[in-house]
């Protein structure tokens, strides 16, 4: 009996490499130009296919950009995460994040001025911060309003440092932002109700 070698593996299928010139295309002008500005065409022009192949894979602006920025925040695993140490290991995963990940300050710059962007924003942070407030919150009925008020602090950090690029927020070093804004985001999720 003869053993047959191993397949090797398939080429990766055009229509793949083209949807990946497509998004990383989009996640660059959205980026730069903001939704508004950003079109189809400069789209297909940055990622050299014809606009059309842009409409056949997401039909239109919307739904580009809806493909372009789905993000998975990586968030630690709550039943993983201690409620001590809730605040700081979330503002070291998302200063982290905010480091190396350009789409996360794309998204921000659209959600900032766009209704759709908004929209997708909050249903990131709703699918994807929520559980972790409810696993640390002393009371889950608080749990939307922790979320919102670490949101705040968050998406805060994120657009003095990485949006409107503020001198003093761009020159902390990450430890610094750690250090000052962990107490705070783990107030928000753990203190006491305030009377």
């Amino acid at each position: 009996m003869t053993q047959s070698s191993p397949r090797p593996p398939a080429p990766p299928r055009r229509s793949d490499a083209t949807r990946t010139a497509i998004l990383d295309a989009a996640r660059e002008r959205f980026a730069a130009d903001g939704y508004e500005r950003a079109t189809i065409r400069a789209i297909a022009k940055h990622a050299n296919i014809d606009p059309s192949m842009v409409m056949r894979y997401y039909g239109n602006k919307e739904g580009l950009f809806a493909a372009a920025v789905s993000i998975d925040l990586k968030l630690p695993d709550p039943a993983s995460l201690s409620r001590e140490e809730a605040g700081r290991k979330l503002v070291t995963h998302f200063l982290a994040m905010w480091e190396e990940n350009e789409v996360l300050t794309a998204l921000l710059r659209v959600g900032a001025t766009n209704q759709a962007g908004a929209e997708r924003m909050q249903g990131i942070f709703a699918d994807q911060l929520m559980p972790l407030a409810l696993r640390v919150c002393p009371d889950p009925e608080q749990a939307p309003a922790r979320a919102a008020l670490v949101s705040s602090q968050l998406l805060g950090l994120a657009l003095t440092r990485y949006v409107l690029r503020f001198p003093p927020a761009v020159a902390l070093a990450p430890e610094e932002i750690v250090a000052w804004t962990a107490p705070t985001v783990q107030r928000y999720l753990t203190a006491p109700h305030p009377a």
